[in-house]
């Protein structure tokens, strides 16, 4: 449980598309993705207090200097592909808040890490689809704020570190990506990627419970964790966790959700 007057930040998974809004694909168990759906939904009794507002960092959203999306109103960014038509029409009707968009600019600012805004992008699946789980009413006001296009882990711990003070403002810190994302390779029955995506996640289980410190430092070099290119081609899914690692200083991280998905571990994390 979060000790402070603060809220904890946290790391979750996504799923795969729109995976919690429609049948399983032929082929595959027909509860694969209850324990993920569970645990989102779950969210809300796990941290124990309402928020005012939440900034999500999605795995989806990349550009060259940190983009802050904090319009009134949102669209929909339906930023998946091949999946039923009645995906294509799922809604999520949160509001955002301008005012908390300039005051994260100016956190970054004030850390000489320069931002901008946009007002036009939809919110993508990474924060969208989630948060019908999480907040199926829709009822707290969601900002988002991109990657950086260069996948600098440092960068995005410092980006991190400025957004810090949110969590004594009422705001709810989330990344949203996935421990495991290698598409190739995760709906394949091999057993060298599936060892390889256990050892990262016992690893990366490792880094997360180490003092603020050492968790930074093993973050940063993460490439050189066993399994960790096997588990991230790229690593947008894993950069969302370096921001909110940072974010929450020198508190304590731990695992809140761990599964095996056809064979593959993926885990959460909350901090705080």
């Amino acid at each position: 449980m979060n000790s402070s007057a603060s809220l904890p930040t946290l790391y979750i998974p996504h799923g795969g598309g729109p995976c919690f809004f429609m049948d399983p694909m032929p082929g595959f168990p027909a509860t694969m993705w209850n324990g993920m759906e569970a645990f989102l939904r779950g969210i809300p009794k796990m941290i124990g207090s309402r928020p005012k507002a939440v900034l999500v960092i999605s795995a989806h959203w990349e550009c060259a200097e940190p983009t802050v999306l904090a319009s009134e109103k949102y669209s929909l960014l339906y930023d998946y592909y091949g999946f039923p038509e009645h995906t294509y029409r799922l809604t999520y009707p949160a509001s955002g808040s301008p005012e908390l968009g300039t005051r994260i600019q100016a956190l970054l600012k004030q850390a000489g890490i320069s931002s901008l805004q946009e007002h036009e992008r939809g919110l993508d699946h990474g924060v969208f689809i989630p948060f019908k789980l999480i907040y199926p009413d829709a009822d707290i006001p969601i900002v988002q704020l991109s990657l950086r296009h260069d996948p600098d882990p440092a960068a995005h711990i410092a980006i991190g570190h400025a957004l810090s003070p949110l969590r004594n403002e009422g705001v709810l810190i989330i990344g949203s990506g996935l421990s495991y994302h290698n598409l190739r390779e995760f709906f394949v029955p091999d057993a060298s990627a599936n060892k390889a995506s256990v050892d990262f996640d016992k690893w990366l289980g490792n880094a997360i419970s180490a003092d603020s410190t050492e968790r930074e430092h093993q973050l940063t070099n993460w490439e050189t964790a066993p399994g960790a290119r096997s588990c991230h081609p790229r690593s947008e899914h894993l950069l969302p966790l370096m921001v909110v690692a940072a974010a929450a200083n020198k508190d304590a991280g731990y695992i809140c959700y761990q599964e095996l998905l056809m064979g593959k571990a993926v885990s959460a994390y909350q901090f705080g």
